[in-house]
């Protein structure tokens, strides 16, 4: 069991246990340990093989054989206890926004709610709104949260399917019987959530029952929904299902390309072909009755008269005309990154200290790093007083004078308050190299009052970024609506950047809204929001995002250098 599955595991004894109306510090112990771990990046097999757990902050000695029997058996007996003691669907609830575990304990307790069905019910019969610490107004929230979920529930998030999948494909991309494989549907494309797995693969005719055979007995294979000749489909564990589909090696490029999609795109390429009279299908390109051969997907393009267009642009927005124009653009790529904004340590509520999420940026290959803590009244997060921002200013120094050939800059995520005023006065916004000025607390607001608000905010000189700009959680809340069109032209006029923020949580600025930004000569800015070091990696999620809303090297603020991005700070404004 890797680490991942060991925090997830040790989260969910933590609810379970605050369910259960267990002392709090136990539970507590539980929610520490899974951050301790998600604060270390060495190998958690090692640190269980060389009996260094309990030297971890925040592991004791209880929990520690816990960890190590998950590690080295796969399970846990008083996990899965403490499992079959509640109900299948109580987890479940806890997805619903606004729903923890103290008021799913009474919804269990005094109301019997065990589901999500169960919560709709009651609801729907007016008998959560008569219980004490729920009313109308909190019934109503969850009928929404239900119907929220609901809505997304065939959808996952892309990093989860990314993780499934990766695994998958290379195990099937290593079987000696496979010609060629490739990733292919919204995976590919890198849509901000994902229905399912898509991979294709070339090979033999005689050998597809073997590589099938192989697809469906693969370790996180939970159930075969279909097994055939040419297409196989499974439920893997985490919920997500995954389709393998085989194909002669002169038909692959046309698979790739079909079931890479999008639906749109394939529409729209087939009408071009038509004008050509060349048929696009999935088996080929056929003029007439005749094939016309392509190695891979660019000799696709070129049959049709276009230059490449990388799979993240195949969304019939615009990248037919420009591959006819040949004006794709060089897209930005993950090495165009010279450095990571937007971060958390333990001043707020992130997991390591300064000095660890530098190194970890430095290890990532960047050359600097923005440690962005959240402002003072952001009290849930620890948020910081300005006493508490001189000593992390004076620890960023010494560490600036320690990292030789590195530098750390000093910045806020500072909040926009409902006024769109900043948390912060303005002596102590001066002190800080740059801000990034966010909405965390009320965000029950009309568009226009939304966007008022950023703008506001921007109006600041202080502000270099404006963060995560709808306040959206995939597949968990919708953002507050803004009018996009207007906070970009206002960024440009006052010379702000834009976050893409890259939590695959977030992925906001959408993508949708990128190539206007562009357009009009913003900055955008790539930021993991990490609060961890393990979340620092997530900065090259957002660049696929980045690559999805056609975004090159140059319209992106941290693709300069440490001298070039610290005189923007100074000059932009």
């Amino acid at each position: 069991m890797d680490k991942k599955q060991v925090i997830e595991i040790l989260e969910e004894i933590g609810t379970l246990l605050e369910l259960k109306g267990e002392n709090p510090f136990k539970t507590r112990a539980y929610e520490n340990a899974a951050r301790a771990l998600r604060g270390v990046s060495e190998d958690l097999n090692e640190l269980v093989a060389s009996n260094r757990l309990r030297g971890i902050k925040g592991i004791g000695e209880a929990i520690s054989e816990k960890i190590t029997t998950l590690v080295t058996t796969g399970t846990l007996k008083y996990y899965e206890e403490l499992r079959r003691s509640f109900p299948p669907g109580i987890m479940e609830l806890l997805r619903i926004p606004g729903l923890g575990p103290k008021k799913a304990k009474k919804l269990l307790d005094d109301l019997g709610v065990a589901s999500i069905d169960d919560l709709e019910k009651a609801c729907k019969e007016n008998r959560v709104a008569k219980l004490e610490g729920f009313s109308a107004k909190s019934q109503q929230n969850l009928l929404d949260g239900i119907q929220q979920i609901r809505q997304f529930a065939s959808r996952h998030l892309y990093h989860h399917a990314e993780q499934a999948a990766r695994p998958l494909f290379e195990a099937v991309k290593k079987h000696a019987k496979v010609i060629r494989a490739e990733l292919a549907g919204s995976l590919r494309r890198h849509k901000e959530t994902i229905k399912d797995i898509d991979i294709v693969a070339s090979c033999k005719e005689a050998d597809r029952a073997a590589i099938m055979d192989f697809f469906t007995k693969l370790p996180t294979v939970q159930n075969i929904i279909a097994k055939g000749d040419t297409k196989s489909s499974v439920l893997l564990e985490n919920g997500i299902a995954a389709d393998l589909r085989l194909t002669t090696d002169k038909d692959f490029p046309y698979l790739l390309h079909h079931l890479t999609g999008s639906a749109e795109h394939n529409i729209a390429l087939r009408g071009h072909g038509q004008k050509l009279g060349i048929k696009v299908s999935e088996w080929g390109l056929f003029k007439g009755e005749k094939l016309i051969r392509c190695k891979d997907e660019t000799e696709i393009f070129a049959a049709l008269g276009m230059s490449y267009v990388p799979p993240e642009l195949r969304e019939d927005t615009g990248e037919l005309d420009a591959a006819l124009k040949d004006k794709i653009p060089r897209l930005i790529e993950n090495e165009d990154l010279k450095g990571v904004l937007h971060c958390h340590s333990t001043y707020s509520d992130g997991a390591n200290s300064i000095r660890e999420m530098a190194e970890e940026c430095r290890r990532l290959g960047f050359e600097y790093f923005g440690i962005c803590d959240h402002s003072m009244s952001v009290y849930y997060a620890k948020g910081l007083p300005p006493e508490r921002v001189k000593q992390q200013h004076k620890e960023i120094d010494k560490l600036n004078a320690e990292l030789k050939g590195f530098h750390i800059f000093k910045g806020t995520e500072c909040d926009i308050l409902p006024d769109g005023k900043l948390d912060y006065p303005d002596n102590v916004l001066a002190s800080f190299d740059f801000v990034v000025a966010s909405i965390h607390s009320s965000m029950n607001m009309t568009e226009e009052q939304a966007t008022k608000r950023l703008i506001k905010a921007m109006e600041h000189p202080a502000v270099k970024i404006i963060g995560h700009p709808t306040g959206r959680l995939l597949l968990g809340r919708e953002g507050y609506p803004i009018n996009h069109r207007k906070v970009i032209e206002a960024a440009a006029e006052l010379g702000v950047s834009i976050e893409i923020n890259a939590s695959p949580h977030r992925f906001d600025l959408d993508w949708r809204y990128c190539k206007y930004a562009a357009e009009k000569g913003v900055q955008i800015s790539i930021n993991p929001d990490a609060h961890e070091v393990a979340g620092i990696a997530d900065i090259f999620y957002g660049v696929g995002i980045a690559r999805k809303g056609w975004l090159r090297k140059n319209e992106v603020l941290n693709t300069k250098s440490t001298k070039e991005i610290a005189k923007w700070f100074r000059e932009t404004r």
